[in-house]
Formats: structure tokens, sequence, C-alpha cells
């Protein structure tokens, strides 16, 4: 299997997820769009990965890849190719699929709970979410479900966390991969968006307990193991 993944900026990678693919010797490559990279060929990988990042997806005229992005996007989900969205990531695919993203009414910054929708309760992404009582979050954009996709869960902040579409395409608002490495990553470049909001977790709370970042980074190994075996 080769996994391509497509990387915003160099402070959001696909974390935990690169010991899931080695662990399956799965290949694995990157467009480092910020490096102002050139989009993959679509004949180069089996499955995407679309990470996130602090812009926004109508951004265009400040990333003026973002336009290549989405027809890469649009391309690999006609192809029937595995396609997984993180954060922005899952914004992309929910805009390529014809549902609008837009800014939440709360951001929602650190550890808080999803609920899954009682229609999605028996679906197995849904079964491994409901496991998890916390979830890494950071985020002020939302999408709406695409058209003829599976509404999978909710927070008390955001109506939409996560869809999937023809079982094949996943967009997750939230962050599963995310390890205290890369928490602090965030938490140095977007330091901004931490503004004492409702949602919103200090850096201290936030990076207090790792064993927070075990468990949701083996509920992304999960997730994983759902998609790929």
């Amino acid at each position: 299997m080769r996994i391509h993944s497509l990387q915003h900026v160099p402070f959001e990678d696909i974390g935990s997820m690169a010991r899931d693919f080695a662990a399956r010797n799965f290949s694995l490559t990157c467009t480092h769009w910020y490096r102002d990279d050139q989009a993959p060929e679509l004949h180069s990988f089996d499955a995407l990965i679309v990470m996130g990042g602090p812009m926004g997806i109508y951004d265009e005229a400040i990333y003026p890849w973002l336009a290549d992005e989405k027809i890469l996007i649009k391309q690999a989900i006609e192809a029937g190719k595995i396609v997984i969205g993180i954060c922005l990531g899952a914004q992309l695919i929910a805009d390529v699929l014809g549902g609008k993203v837009t800014r939440n009414a709360h951001k929602e910054i650190g550890w808080l709970p999803l609920q899954i929708l009682p229609g999605a309760s028996s679906h197995p992404i849904a079964q491994i979410l409901a496991q998890y009582p916390e979830v890494f979050h950071w985020h002020g954009d939302t999408f709406a479900i695409p058209a003829n996709a599976l509404h999978i869960a909710c927070s008390e902040g955001c109506a939409n966390q996560a869809f999937v579409f023809n079982e094949k395409v996943f967009g997750f608002q939230f962050h599963l991969e995310t390890t205290p490495t890369s928490a602090s990553a965030l938490i140095a470049n977007c330091a901004e968006d931490i503004d004492g909001s409702r949602y919103t977790q200090s850096a201290e709370s936030m990076l207090a307990d790792a064993n927070k970042f075990a468990q949701i980074n083996h509920a992304m190994s999960e997730v994983i193991a759902c998609i790929f075996d």
C-alpha cells in the first residue's frame, strides 16, 4: 500500500500515523505544499492523507496551491482511493464533496469529548471513537456534512466532527494522531489561538497528561486498522 500525505505547514505532519504505516510496511511519501512541492501523480499512491493547518480552505489568494490540492482530492475520491482528512484536511474534503466550510461558533482547542450520532452508532469507526472519552482538538472552522455522507460524531461546541463517504473517504475535525511533540509544536506556532474562550484550554493543561496522547494514538491505530486491514 502506497500512502501519500499532504502537509500544509512544517509543524503538522502525520504524527502517530507514521508508526502505524511503518508497522504495515506501507510506503510513505509526502507533498509539502509550504515548500512549493508539486502535486503527486494520481497513479503514484493508493491512499491520500490530508493534514491540518492554520489557513482556511478559501485562502487561495494567499496559498495558491490550495486550488491544486482541491483538484487532487477530487480526483482521488473519484478514482476510488482511500482519502482521510484531519482538521483542515476534513474541511477540504467536505468542500470538494459539496459541504460548505464556515467559521464555527466556538474555537475548540484542547481535550474535549465527542458524542456519537445515534444513526451512526453501529458503524465501525463510531464504535472505535465511542471508547475514548476525550480527543484532541485545534480548530476554529467547521464543515457541513456532505450529501450522502454518514454523520458520525458531534461535540458540545461543534455539531459536525466526523463523517464517512462511500466507506472510502473519512473526515475527522479532531486529531487522533497528535503526540506531545506535535502538540507542543502547535502551541509554539499557533499560541494566538488560545484565547481563553469557552472551549479552549491552556497550554499547560493540554500537555499535562502524556497518557491522553497515548490513548488517542491508540485510537488512531484502531482507525487505521479499520480502514486498511
